[in-house]
């Protein structure tokens, strides 16, 4: 694997077979950017975290559903954005559904 620094701010990396790549764009705030084979997906939450991540708590007989498209005004919980991302984008993301059994 070749490594190459650019200008201080831009690390490449990419094997000699093509097989990987992927840049690391660094800034001096918090919010610095990956990207894999495309643009930053979250554009909107808690940017200036270096990871999101929520913990809830669901009790017995309750359902929640998840935003996976980053889209939602309602994140982490899905508010149905993810249907105009797919119409937008050729793309099928969906919401993550999880529900806890009533108890009997």
């Amino acid at each position: 694997m070749k490594i190459t620094s650019i200008a201080s701010s831009l690390l490449f990396a990419s094997s000699v077979t093509g097989a990987a790549a992927f840049t690391f764009v660094a800034s001096s705030s918090r919010s610095s950017v990956t990207k894999i084979f495309g643009e930053r997906k979250n554009t909107k939450v808690d940017l200036d975290s270096p990871k999101v991540a929520t913990m809830e708590s669901i009790g017995a007989g309750e359902k929640k559903v998840y935003c996976r498209c980053w889209e939602s005004g309602t994140f982490p919980l899905c508010d149905g954005a993810h249907m105009a991302h797919n119409k937008e984008n050729g793309d099928n993301v969906g919401p993550l559904i999880v529900s806890v059994p009533k108890e009997e």
